[in-house]
């Protein structure tokens, strides 16, 4: 494995930052999440955009412009020769002192890691997974707005240790109104009479790239589909739901609190939408 950092390949273990890199010591930083299909990187435009938007709102700079950094990410999956797989993007704020400060970091950190990636067991993708809510609530947009994807998951993380100690791979997370966001690395789904429905980032979720194309195949396919307000009601009551991520695709969901989703069985929709998803990516 070939570790890009700012300009230049490392092997796996020679790639090391600074201790003083500020995305080490407080999380400062953004990162994104890449599939690749058959050689071809999927949505890179979609998430390299996404990136500096990040970077942008926390005034952090990045020393390429969006046309290098793709060639950048191109180069890499080449170099690994990744032919399917996944890529980490990430951008710290780069090495400074002990203080907060993060004008006194005078360059940030480019790192680019290409290799392979399995999320959730095969066989869940064919049974589905059950889920929890967590106790925890999604940080809200006045706090660190959800559309930043940052390097502190500290909020994420914790729900996953709810999870997992339940016995789940996964927990639901909601906002102080006690609506539903989105997972801790994914977002979600519900089919609910007749209408496919995920909560948009103005309730506390990523715009995931991979929710949009999900959402843009089921218009496409012509089931009707939207963003709209999801409490756990609805949730429990759904006839279907699954959840979206690039490392994850499409997973569907059949048990959420101990409640079975629709018959406990990945529904039409969902197999609909993920025979649309994968053809969509290898084309």
């Amino acid at each position: 494995m070939k570790i890009y950092i700012d300009g230049k390949y490392y092997e796996r273990d020679e790639a090391k930052i600074s201790v003083f890199d500020h995305g080490l010591l407080y999380g400062d930083g953004v990162f994104e999440g890449i599939r690749v299909y058959s050689g071809k990187i999927f949505k890179l435009k979609e998430h390299v955009e996404r990136l500096f938007e990040s970077a942008k709102a926390l005034m952090l700079d990045i020393a390429m412009t969006r046309a290098e950094m793709s060639s950048a990410v191109d180069e890499a999956v080449r170099m690994n020769a990744l032919n399917d797989g996944y890529v980490r993007l990430v951008i710290t704020r780069g090495k400074g002192d002990l203080g907060l400060n993060p004008f006194l970091c005078p360059k940030s950190t480019v790192i680019i890691i290409a290799d392979t990636i399995q999320l959730y067991p095969k066989e869940y993708y064919s049974a589905g997974i059950s889920i929890i809510t967590s106790s925890l609530r999604r940080t809200p947009a006045d706090t660190l707005d959800p559309r930043i994807k940052s390097l502190n998951y500290l909020n994420s993380i914790q729900a996953k240790i709810e999870a997992v100690n339940a016995g789940c791979l996964e927990a639901v997370m909601l906002n102080r109104e006690g609506l539903v966001t989105e997972c801790t690395g994914d977002n979600i789904f519900i089919f609910r009479r007749g209408t496919l429905t995920s909560p948009s980032s103005t309730y506390g979720s990523l715009d995931g790239i991979t929710r949009q194309t999900v959402l843009e195949l089921a218009k496409k396919a012509g089931i009707p589909c939207g963003e709209s307000a999801i409490t756990l009601f609805d949730l429990y009551n759904s006839e279907e739901c699954f959840l979206t991520g690039s490392g994850a695709e499409l997973i569907p969901v059949t048990k959420v609190d101990g409640r079975t989703i629709g018959d406990g069985k990945p529904g039409p929709v969902f197999r609909r939408l993920s025979e649309l998803f994968s053809e969509a990516v290898r084309a």
